[in-house]
């Protein structure tokens, strides 16, 4: 339960953080990607800014037995980049270009826009569960 409750509470810390800042804006993701035209680059400071917190992270996970909230690390099994793997990257790449959502702002969204919102995450779900249906 107490797992539950922290997964909840970083969800929406995290939500607000992207609602607050305008990361969850699609038009704002959009204007990231278009290198070409009206390139916005603040999203590009968000990753770089996430990058300090999360070498901190890899580094204390290292002298962990197990993390704190849960039973075990859940971590992937190999590094290889498969076929896949490139695959699932490069289709998660173009829907995050057309529309400008990926799934944690698009959740955010649902306070800020749910019409778009919901039609993204609809069709995230199918795509979930199309996967579940094909790989297992």
């Amino acid at each position: 339960m107490m797992g539950l409750l922290l997964s909840l509470l970083s969800g929406l810390i995290f939500g607000a953080g992207l609602a607050i800042s305008g990361m969850a804006d699609p038009a704002r993701v959009q204007a990231f990607l278009d290198i070409f035209g009206a390139w916005d680059p603040t999203l590009a400071f968000v990753m770089g800014g996430a990058l300090i917190p999360m070498a901190i992270a890899w580094k204390l996970r290292k002298g962990m037995k197990k993390p704190l909230a849960a039973g075990a690390f859940d971590l992937p099994g190999t590094r290889q980049i498969d076929k896949k793997l490139a695959l699932g990257a490069l289709f998660f790449g173009v829907g995050w270009g057309i529309s400008g959502l990926c799934p944690g702002p698009a959740l955010a969204d649902l306070a800020i826009a749910p019409g778009p919102a919901a039609i993204f995450i609809g069709a995230m779900l199918g795509g979930m569960a199309l996967h579940k249906i094909t790989v297992e």
